[in-house]
């Protein structure tokens, strides 16, 4: 009997396959980066024929490394980089472009167009997200109104468009399948959150052809098997996932009033709100988590930061003062704090709670006596400060403070980050024993498409904390911090 649950998980800066057994033990990993371009600014493309084939050699790594064949894997559960947009011909499955990444804010102008057509408050009320470059919707309409003949072609019915996970699925199928899941749905500004379909009124508004849409399906539920000539070929997909709703499926967050944070490139911090869509005051999202079977969809509040790791990367590869990710918890641990540094680090303008695609980063508050280790330790002290942002938002919208916050992604091994994020935001950090959540939550959603487990309360008992991390500041300490982070925001903002 296969036992192994197989989840591809395709990232902004790399393509991992994670196998995990039943037990939702990770048994063997592969990763390959793929290269992020830059070609103008605010520009953020990645070539989809890289997804692709680091896709693919992560697959047969990670079946390599556990020694396993397709035989071997019961089900997989596809997890992805969500508003990233990917358009390709139907007839060869090659892309007319690279894809648009959900970083990009190339599309600012036009959504700023859109603002005087009272389009904000239709897409808001609909979609349950804001009018911003983020989601896929205007990536679309760019690439068919900029690629030469797209347009044309797309309204012939000759082109496809997907987020990651479509085309991945279409990939892999054989060109068999062209699908998507609500969650994935939820982020493109196209979908009606209430009844899960697409919406012809933004789709006008959006000027995005139905024919070149995939089909929207539950989360975990059957969706065809890796075709012939393909590592683990026969294998049935049972599950796609936008990357974040994944992770909370992973952490357990299965239940209203339970919140998870992702610390990857950026931050993701998602709130369960239970089978009733919430509407946002404090400007957050409200999203589809996911939806298992015929059962009605279970819904999210979300705060997307956009830079949270990419600023240690930033610090490694443009400025040079860290060799490595690694090194920068035990530099900022070499002092007591920051001696008044603050690090905005709009790179790509400000997300959730502010949603301005016109902030750029700053480093705020140097003199003489500051130093790389205060620098290094302010970008990790921004990361913690943008999750309280959202955190008080959350707050704002729900009624009542989140009473932990379940923590994974790459900053989450940091234990100088996790307490720091504990002190800061004033609430506990649970850390669990697999930090792997994106991939886990992947993979138990594809057991559950499967019919290998019965429900989410099945894998919720599997899920165990690894370290509590509690707050260590008072609260006065606490708010002045917060306070010194919210005027360097004003100035980024020109506030």
């Amino acid at each position: 009997m296969a036992e192994l649950l197989l989840a591809l998980d395709q990232g902004t800066t790399s393509s991992r396959a994670i196998l995990f057994d039943l037990a939702g033990v990770p048994v063997a990993s592969a990763q390959h980066e793929h290269p992020q371009s830059f070609p103008a600014d605010g520009w953020v493309e990645h070539d989809p024929e890289a997804i692709w084939t680091t896709q693919i050699e992560a697959v047969r790594g990670a079946l390599a490394a556990a020694g396993a064949t397709a035989r071997d894997v019961a089900a997989v559960g596809i997890t992805n980089q969500r508003e990233t947009a990917v358009v390709w011909d139907r007839r060869s499955g090659k892309a007319i472009a690279p894809a648009i990444v959900w970083q990009d804010r190339r599309t600012a102008e036009v959504c700023r167009g859109l603002h005087s057509r009272d389009a904000e408050r239709i897409v808001q009320e609909t979609t349950g997200l804001l009018l911003d470059p983020y989601f896929s919707a205007a990536k679309v309409a760019w690439l068919l109104d900029h690629v030469e003949g797209a347009r044309r072609n797309a309204e012939a019915g000759r082109l496809a468009f997907g987020t990651v996970d479509s085309f991945l699925l279409w990939r892999l199928t054989g060109g068999e399948v062209h699908a998507t899941d609500v969650s994935n749905a939820s982020r493109t500004s196209l979908m009606d959150a209430d009844t899960c379909q697409w919406d012809d009124t933004l789709l006008d508004l959006f000027r995005v052809p139905r024919g070149v849409l995939p089909e929207i399906m539950p989360t975990a539920r059957p969706f065809g098997c890796i075709a012939p000539g393909m590592p683990a070929a026969g294998a049935r997909i049972a599950a796609l996932v936008g990357d974040q709703q994944s992770a909370a499926f992973g952490q357990a967050c299965h239940s209203p009033g339970m919140a998870k944070n992702t610390y990857g490139t950026g931050s993701f911090l998602l709130l369960n709100t239970g089978i009733e869509r919430a509407r946002s005051r404090a400007r957050l999202l409200s999203t589809v988590a996911w939806r298992i079977g015929e059962a009605p969809p279970v819904y999210a509040l979300e705060g997307s930061v956009f830079v949270t790791g990419a600023a240690i990367q930033w610090l490694r590869d443009g400025l040079g003062i860290i060799q490595s990710a690694a090194e920068s918890g035990p530099m900022a641990a070499s002092v007591s704090d920051t001696a008044g540094v603050t690090f905005v680090p709009a790179f790509v303008g400000l997300g959730a709670p502010h949603w301005d695609p016109d902030a750029r980063g700053a480093i705020v508050g140097l003199t003489r006596g500051a130093t790389r280790a205060h620098i290094v330790r302010a970008a990790l002290e921004a990361a913690c400060f943008q999750t309280r942002d959202v955190l008080e938002a959350m707050a704002t919208d729900v009624g009542r403070s989140v009473e932990a916050i379940r923590a994974d992604g790459g900053m989450a091994a940091n234990d100088i980050v996790m307490q720091m994020q504990a002190d800061l935001a004033g609430v506990p950090v649970h850390r669990p024993v697999v930090t792997e959540t994106t991939a886990l939550g992947a993979a138990w959603l594809a057991g559950i498409g499967a019919g290998l487990y019965g429900d989410a309360s099945d894998v919720a008992a599997l899920w165990r904390p690894e370290r509590v991390f509690e707050p260590g500041l008072s609260e006065d300490e606490r708010d002045a911090a917060y306070a010194r982070w919210t005027r360097a925001v004003g100035q980024v903002r020109g506030g």
